[in-house]
């Protein structure tokens, strides 16, 4: 999740997802015109960066379905198609199964009931290991499912925090972002004790997101290379720190598609390839 960002795909925000808003959970209606001309500095940001930028229109009227992280998992082998624990969701991993295998993604394997997996509670160590958080949006039946579509991965899981509840997001990466293979971003506070000392084993140094930042998306960070990190605008002494750390930092403003709908730049994105 730390390699040079070679290509990635999005979801600009459409017309017709305004309306739905409330239904999604939104904080508040969501300005199309704001939102489009976001989106596109942030799509501009990752070609910047170097990356082939690759757009879906899939879903039309939903406004969640910017998020691209969510529905999908890539691996080695292909997208797995996910479950998405927030029912309104549920039409978005074959609306966007559709889309990357357009772009010539194939679809390797498929979530089915009674699994839910949502991609912001999973997070890839390393090329053979995959982090998954047990809360409201992923279940505990996901990890065998996810074992059974991803052959020779160790998956390891975590239980998550109740935090506000089932109606307020809490995925693993709302906590915890890598920045390279030996540096993540972490909300400690948050944090289960055995994945802070699974860092530890594995090397890995933690920078700390200050409490005033954390519910501004402070560790909500995007790793465009090692070391190159795209972040939401606002969490100054959380970008400090990564700068301390020898961090490139780029900020994009996201009041409209990253704020309003608690989502910041990794929820924005599905990296489809990076430099190993």
């Amino acid at each position: 999740m730390t390699g040079t960002l070679e290509r990635v795909l999005v979801r600009p925000p459409l017309p017709e997802d305004t309306a739905r808003w409330r239904e999604f959970g939104w904080r508040a209606a969501p300005d199309h015109a704001a939102a489009a001309a976001e989106h596109e500095v942030f799509a501009g940001l990752l070609e910047e960066a170097g990356a082939e930028v690759v757009v879906s229109r899939h879903d039309p009227g939903n406004p969640d379905a910017i998020y691209v992280y969510d529905p999908v998992l890539v691996g080695r082998e292909g997208a797995v198609l996910l479950r998405p624990g927030k029912e309104a969701r549920r039409t978005e991993p074959a609306a966007l199964g559709s889309s990357l295998e357009a772009a010539g993604v194939p679809v390797a394997a498929e979530l089915t009931e009674p699994a839910i997996a949502e991609g912001g509670d999973t997070l890839w160590l390393d090329e053979k290991t995959l982090l998954v958080g047990i809360g409201y949006r992923t279940s505990e039946a996901a990890v065998p499912a996810l074992h059974a579509a991803l052959p020779g991965v160790e998956i390891i899981a975590f239980d998550l925090p109740h935090w506000n509840g089932a109606g307020e997001v809490m995925h693993l990466l709302s906590f915890i972002s890598p920045l390279d293979r030996d540096l993540a971003l972490v909300y400690p506070r948050l944090a289960p004790v055995r994945l802070i000392g699974l860092l530890a084993e594995r090397g890995i140094s933690v920078l700390e997101v200050p409490d005033e930042e954390f519910e501004a998306q402070g560790a909500n960070v995007l790793a465009l290379g090692p070391r190159r990190a795209l972040a939401l605008d606002g969490s100054r002494e959380t970008r400090r720190r990564m700068e301390r750390a020898g961090v490139d930092v780029v900020v994009y403003r996201g009041d409209e598609i990253s704020r309003k709908g608690d989502g910041g730049p990794t929820c924005l994105t599905r990296p489809l390839l990076r430099a190993s």
